[in-house]
């Protein structure tokens, strides 16, 4: 399934508690993730959130501003995001204006900029939480069990 961020608030009113209200333009913690994902028997698209939640670079929505391009795909069962993507920004003058906006040094993103400024074309991406996907695929109870290499407090490498 597929629903837009609206919805799943919609979804917390009808089923999560007082304290899993999220006001609008906030992301959504474990525990409200949780609640969305018990009303699907399958993973859930959550699509346009709020640009205020994502990252910068995130593309807005032509048809209305105040939300991106973006999706996040949430687990069954309490397993939560296990997919983060979307639209990129590809506007040069958009991204420049958005690093300043939010206080970051533009010195540390001119690699990011070049790429905007030499050549690019509309695109989009996504961030796949291994771990996760592993954990909801075998059943397991818990992330820390799918970790091939866990770092310890005596055990920095693999």
């Amino acid at each position: 399934p597929r629903i837009s961020y609206d919805e799943a608030l919609e979804l917390l009113k009808q089923h999560g508690s007082e304290e899993q209200q999220v006001p609008w333009g906030e992301d959504f913690g474990g525990d409200e993730e949780t609640v969305i994902s018990n009303q699907f028997d399958r993973p859930v698209f959550i699509h346009r959130y709020p640009t205020q939640c994502k990252a910068f670079y995130m593309k807005e929505d032509p048809t209305d501003p105040k939300k991106s391009l973006s999706v996040d795909m949430i687990g069954p069962e309490g397993y939560g995001e296990l997919i983060g993507g979307g639209q990129r920004e590809d506007d040069l003058a958009v991204l420049e204006q958005k690093i300043a906006a939010h206080g970051l040094p533009k010195e540390d993103f001119e690699w990011f900029l070049d790429v905007r400024r030499y050549g690019t074309f509309s695109h989009g991406g996504f961030g796949l939480g291994v771990e996760r996907t592993v954990a909801w695929l075998c059943g397991l109870h818990h992330v820390r069990e799918t970790i091939p290499f866990p770092r310890l407090l005596d055990r920095l490498k693999p």
